[in-house]
């Protein structure tokens, strides 16, 4: 992981009963005499989905993870290699999209930007990148990733993830002699990670202290209009809140989702958390089921709730 990062543009990654992943700029595998960035490599920008994880069946942590959490990894399985260890991460040092340990072992990076508009796509370059990187090196950041699969292609979309949430970034380290370089950027980094729990009642609910405040995110897959007409109904009837002195605030708009929060008193905590959103989880489901028409009151708590909507990326 000392080593200097270096892109492995011409190596070729085979998966198993597919066409070769190749360096962009050598001759496709397919045979046709064209360049690979031209061939099999070409992307359709216009295909990008709206739900880039969907389909896997957690979809909502992973969103989470990329947008919400500081410091969190959860292990993968390669569908064609399950020998390879590969480890999903919020993110790397210098914002690597990918590294790769001296013992093989791929650490892929959640919170990067993207190229080609479909955050699953480029993660899948990325990892096939990595696949053909050396060990001890970091996959360069690049605007010119292009992959022709998503991550869904490459790992069981299936199977939850079993999800690791840090106090720290200490996860980078494997040896002592790392640069100066990463150990800045992992100073850096720390300086941000403030404390976070995922929730055990609720998927993909996340409670989180920044500086004197307490927050609930909660990353939810509810349709995003029904989950609206549901908030209304329940927010005129004060009951959107989690209890004493919290307050419902607003939602968070990314990769397709939507995530309702909540501010909470100081003290309150994740424990604090848990039996509140259930209740309220219940409720919200009262809530989508009914598909009476909104009230006047409903109506202006709907418009209220629209300009409380913040699109992440």
């Amino acid at each position: 992981m000392g080593k200097k990062p270096r892109r492995q543009e011409s190596a070729a990654v085979v998966i198993e009963g597919e066409v070769p992943v190749v360096g962009m700029r050598e001759p496709c595998p397919c045979g046709s005499g064209k360049r690979y960035k031209a061939c099999h490599g070409k992307v359709d920008l216009g295909a990008a989905s709206s739900r880039p994880f969907e389909g896997f069946a957690s979809e909502c942590d992973i969103v989470a993870l990329r947008e919400l959490v500081p410091s969190a990894t959860a292990p993968l399985e390669l569908t064609r290699d399950a020998s390879r260890q590969v480890t999903l991460a919020t993110v790397l040092p210098m914002a690597w999209p990918a590294l790769v340990r001296d013992d093989a072992h791929i650490l892929l990076g959640l919170q990067v930007n993207t190229g080609t508009g479909d955050a699953s796509r480029d993660l899948a370059s990325a990892l096939l990148s990595a696949i053909a990187t050396e060990p001890g090196n970091g996959v360069a950041p690049s605007r010119d990733f292009a992959s022709p699969y998503r991550l869904q292609d490459l790992i069981d979309p299936a199977k939850k993830l079993d999800i690791t949430v840090h106090s720290n970034f200490d996860f980078w380290i494997e040896r002592d002699d790392v640069t100066d370089e990463v150990r800045a950027s992992l100073e850096r980094a720390s300086e941000h990670c403030y404390p976070t729990a995922r929730l055990a009642s609720v998927e993909a609910g996340y409670w989180t202290r920044m500086g004197e405040k307490e927050h609930l995110r909660w990353v939810t897959s509810f349709e995003e209009e029904s989950l609206l007409d549901a908030l209304a109904r329940l927010h005129a009837v004060k009951s959107d809140d989690l209890g004493e002195d919290t307050k419902f605030v607003g939602m968070f708009r990314a990769q397709g989702l939507v995530a309702p929060v909540w501010d909470l008193p100081i003290g309150f905590g994740a424990e604090g958390c848990e039996a509140p959103i259930v209740a309220f989880e219940k409720r919200l489901l009262e809530a989508l089921a009914d598909s009476s028409p909104l009230t006047d009151d409903q109506r202006r708590a709907r418009s209220g709730l629209t300009t409380k909507q913040v699109t992440l990326r």
